[in-house]
């Protein structure tokens, strides 16, 4: 699998991740494929500053010095990091903007999912902001305030428009994507060594573009 990079530098190097692979390996088996080692035989000793979902398709940074895995960590601990996703959700919700705050329990179960728990769960916000309206689906704008696993997922299927493809938290199965239809589109961050912002921004895969195509033929964009 060859992975074309957005940027890199001594610093970092900036990537638009594919869906379907694993950043770090999958469970006990250290010899499974994943995307840091194909990374590293090409560009050396990489240290991993964020995730995102083996299903997730989108932009990441990696760090190629421990000075800037730490400049990058204190970042993300500090929310100083601005993540934007893409996310086509099935229905329509009434509103065009939301902030979901439900707190969340990880890792439950063996599915390993996550789910809101009033009572024992960790906080965690996300906001919603509509980008487009179909008849049955929608296209939503996700700025995650906190970076919980499956937090989008499971915060969208929460207020009732779980991810198109997103069997694991409760969406219908559909023939439009063959995964939870969510895209990291944007990230920007203070460059660790020039001090200056700098935001990266990544297309749609083709599995994405497909299905928001279809949508578009099929049901006719409403506004």
């Amino acid at each position: 699998m060859k992975i074309e990079p957005v940027y890199f530098d001594q610093q970092i190097l900036v990537i638009n991740k594919p869906a379907g692979i694993p950043v770090l390996p999958d469970g006990w088996d250290k010899e499974a494929p994943c995307l840091v080692k194909l990374l590293e035989a090409e560009y050396g000793k990489l240290w991993v500053v964020h995730r995102l979902d083996k299903t997730t398709s989108g932009v990441m940074v990696f760090a190629r010095t421990a000075e800037a895995h730490r400049s990058l960590n204190l970042q993300f601990d500090r929310h100083d990091v601005i993540k934007i996703y893409h996310a086509i959700c099935t229905g329509e919700p009434k509103w065009d903007e939301h902030i979901a705050r439900h707190p969340l329990r990880i890792d439950v179960g063996h599915s390993h999912r996550s789910m809101v728990d009033n009572a024992k769960g960790i906080p965690a916000e996300t906001t919603f902001r509509m980008l487009q309206r179909f008849r049955g689906f929608s296209l939503l704008e996700v700025v995650p305030g906190t970076g919980r696993t499956h937090q989008i997922r499971v915060h969208a299927y929460a207020l009732g428009f779980p991810l198109l493809g997103d069997i694991l938290y409760g969406a219908p199965k559909t023939d439009l994507i063959s995964r939870p239809a969510l895209h990291a589109k944007s990230l920007s961050f203070i460059h660790p060594v020039s001090g200056g912002r700098v935001p990266y921004t990544t297309p749609y895969p083709d599995d994405f573009t497909i299905a928001l195509r279809t949508l578009h033929q099929a049901n006719f964009p409403k506004r």
